[in-house]
C-alpha cells in the first residue's frame, strides 16, 4: 500500500517502513544524538532527499513512528461499558509505555518539543492530537453519562497523569495507576457506570 505526502508524491510503503525502523534503531542505539537525516537514509538504503520529500525533518520521522506503534499497541476498545473502555484504553497505554521503543520515542519527541517550536506546533497537531481524539472517542460515545466535567478536562486529567508517569518518573504508571484513573473518571468526576444500550 503506497501512501502519499502531497500531491504528485507516492511513497513506497517499503520505503517507509524501511525509514522508520531505521530511525527507531538508531534511537535506540545511540540516542537522539545520534539521530541524522544522513545516517537513517544509510541504513534505511535510501535517498537523503526521499526522506526531505516526505518529512520536515528526523524528529517527524520519529513522530510517525511512535504513531504507528501506538496505533498498534494502543486501539480504542468498544467494550460496551465507558469503565471498560477506559480500562482497557489505559492498560494497553501502560503496556506500550514499558516498551522501550515507544518510551525511547516519545522521550526525544517530547524533548524536541521543548526547544523546538515549529516542531512542537506539529507535535501538538498531530501526536498529541491523535491520542486525545483516541480517547475523546471513548468519553464521547457516553454523552448522557457525563454531569458537569468537560471531555477536554478529563482529557487532561489523563493524559497529564500518564505521560507524567512514562516521562518524569519512569515505573510509576502501575496497575493501581489505571484502577484510581477509572475510578476518578467514572465515579469521582460523576460519570455514571451504566453499560451503553444496545444498538
Amino acid at each position: 500500500m503506497a501512501h502519499t505526502s502531497g500531491p504528485g508524491r507516492r511513497r513506497s510503503e517499503a520505503s517507509r517502513r524501511a525509514i522508520l525502523a531505521a530511525a527507531t534503531r538508531i534511537l535506540a542505539a545511540d540516542g537522539a544524538a545520534g539521530l541524522s537525516m544522513e545516517r537513517i537514509a544509510r541504513e534505511a538504503g535510501v535517498g537523503k532527499q526521499t526522506i526531505y520529500r516526505w518529512w520536515p525533518g528526523k524528529v517527524d520521522v520519529l513522530m510517525e513512528a511512535l504513531l504507528e506503534q501506538v496505533h498498534v499497541q494502543v486501539p480504542v476498545p468498544d467494550t460496551g461499558s465507558l469503565e471498560g473502555d477506559l480500562r482497557e484504553f489505559l492498560i494497553a497505554s501502560r503496556r506500550a509505555g514499558r516498551l522501550p521503543r515507544v518510551a525511547d520515542l516519545l522521550r526525544a519527541l517530547a524533548a524536541e518539543a521543548q526547544v523546538d517550536e515549529a516542531y512542537a506546533d506539529r507535535f501538538r497537531e498531530v501526536f498529541v492530537s491523535d491520542r486525545r481524539s483516541a480517547l475523546g472517542a471513548i468519553l464521547e460515545r457516553y454523552p448522557d453519562q457525563r454531569v458537569d466535567v468537560r471531555v477536554d478536562t478529563l482529557l487532561d486529567v489523563v493524559f497529564g497523569v500518564i505521560w507524567y508517569r512514562l516521562l518524569i518518573v519512569p515505573g510509576a504508571f502501575d496497575e493501581r495507576t489505571v484502577d484510581e484513573l477509572v475510578r476518578l473518571i467514572v465515579r469521582d468526576a460523576r460519570v455514571l457506570r451504566t453499560a451503553r444500550p444496545a444498538r
